[in-house]
């Protein structure tokens, strides 16, 4: 028999849809159910590399988690990954199709959809339930027309559909009402209930206003879910999430990081979070790296050529340089890894016109993109210590030159990683996820003089998914929404 599927879809963007999934994921899986996640379309430049060697959005690598398997293609067919304000790079099926500009992959849209189809179909065949995750919002009836991402997914593949609104962010009654209003009656008919997610203080005071919503819209209220502050211990998807989560601690080590535009990958700091010896800063634009910063550490980008001249329209540049003069360290990881070189070459125009761009200069290395991409899981061990790490590749480019004969990490192939300056302070690696291995966090904080809590950041994700599954087990009535998948 082929699943049952529920689609999650919201009133706007970062309402807390793939939280929600995740959330009913790990719990209807509990139950004994088997469970896949899919999101016919994604825009995220937080993505995670799939055992078929393709790439998907990172929230569907998380709500697969939630499910106990490994994550596949066909749990994001459709994957764009900005690279300017109007254009993106199109991943369909875990590959590369094109580049793209907005009013270009509006047409491509409609010949995406049998893709899309195909993947749903194969997650059914194998499955006792998909949930399924909406992208935006729901009320976008401007993109309506080939829409494959929310309603016209929905209509395609006869989904029901639970709309969720954010009560946390104001005005959740006109969000769900004011969705109904605009929304034709054959989509407002998809549409099984809704959930208002976030809320604080005493549910009874909102009573009135969920019933207010079930008169307006004629649709039944599924549930009132109180805000989920341990949702910061997961990994999020939507750069928009950086702008809640201010990276501060308490600790002695402090970490600046400058927030590039087309920062991707930015997981990378969460497990770092866990540790009371570090204080991570996130540096907003406007403002200057702090001069008490022990080590800076330049994020991963979809667009690494954009956001070098992003650095140094803010001045990092010069704040970089200022921190080595002091004594501060380094550290680039995957495209903060090529800024940190002598040249970007861009001979193909992967990231716009061809062209050549000059990198901060930290290492002697240089950096060609080719349009080929490194997608794959690696593990090793870094040097010199020999400490042992798991993570995994996401990249274009290959960077050569003098420093990369001081490598940072060698992969279990005998394959090295990295490049070290001659005086050491200055380090970059291609590799993402190395900090999730305690090991590797301990090497980190050793190198100034302190030690780590040993906290397992595999083990804080799963305990999390677990109280989030209760959470929503306790506020939304999961035999209910098991009847009104279809």
């Amino acid at each position: 028999m082929p699943a049952k599927a529920l689609m999650i879809q919201g009133t706007g963007s970062d309402v807390g849809k793939s939280l929600i999934v995740a959330g009913l994921a790990r719990a209807f899986t509990r139950r004994g159910l088997s469970v896949l996640p899919f999101k016919p379309q994604n825009m995220s430049n937080n993505a995670a590399v799939t055992e078929d060697g393709g790439e998907i959005g990172r929230a569907q690598a998380l709500q697969a988690r939630a499910c106990g398997v490994s994550p596949c293609v066909d749990m994001n067919p459709v994957l764009l990954k900005p690279q300017s304000e109007t254009g993106a790079q199109v991943v369909v099926q875990g590959r590369i199709l094109t580049n793209a500009k907005a009013r270009e992959y509006q047409a491509l849209k409609p010949r995406l959809l049998s893709a899309v189809l195909e993947s749903f179909d194969r997650l059914k065949a194998k499955s006792d339930l998909v949930l399924v995750e909406g992208a935006g919002s729901a009320s976008e009836i401007n993109l309506r027309q080939g829409d494959i991402a929310n309603m016209g997914f929905a209509q395609a593949a006869d989904v029901p559909v639970a709309l969720v609104g954010d009560i946390d962010r104001g005005g959740v009654i006109a969000q769900i009402v004011g969705t109904r209003a605009v929304i034709d009656a054959a989509d407002a008919a998809k549409i099984v209930g809704f959930i208002v997610n976030r809320f604080r203080g005493d549910p009874s005071l909102f009573a009135e206003g969920m019933r207010a919503i079930e008169r307006h819209t004629g649709w039944p209220a599924l549930g009132l879910v109180p805000h989920f502050a341990k949702a910061r211990r997961l990994p999020a998807e939507d750069a928009l999430a950086l702008e809640h989560r201010e990276a501060r601690g308490n600790g002695t080590i402090t970490i600046a990081v400058p927030v590039l535009p087309r920062i991707s990958n930015f997981d990378d700091l969460d497990p770092l979070k866990l540790e009371p010896a570090l204080e991570l800063l996130l540096v907003r634009q406007g403002e200057a790296l702090p001069g008490n910063a022990d080590l800076v550490l330049l994020p991963g980008s979809k667009a690494t050529i954009a956001d070098l001249h992003a650095l140094r329209a803010e001045r990092w540049d010069v704040d970089i340089a200022a921190h080595l003069r002091r004594g501060g360290q380094v550290l680039g990881l995957c495209g903060g890894y090529q800024m940190l070189g002598r040249v970007i070459r861009d001979p193909d125009g992967i990231e716009g016109s061809p062209g050549e761009t000059e990198g901060l200069g930290l290492l002697d290395v240089e950096t060609v993109l080719t349009p080929k991409k490194s997608l794959r899981g690696v593990e090793g061990e870094s040097l010199p210590g020999g400490d042992p790490f798991a993570g995994y590749e996401m990249h274009v480019g290959v960077t050569t030159g003098p420093d990369t004969a001081r490598p940072v990490l060698r992969f279990g192939d005998g394959r090295a990683d990295g490049a070290t300056s001659a005086d050491g302070r200055v380090k970059g690696v291609y590799v993402h996820g190395l900090f999730s291995d305690p090991r590797q966090r301990a090497a980190l904080l050793a190198g100034f003089g302190a030690s780590s809590s040993g906290v397992s950041y595999e083990g804080d994700v799963e305990k999390t998914l677990d109280e989030l599954a209760s959470h929503l087990g306790e506020h939304l009535d999961l035999d209910r929404l098991l009847t009104l998948a279809r």
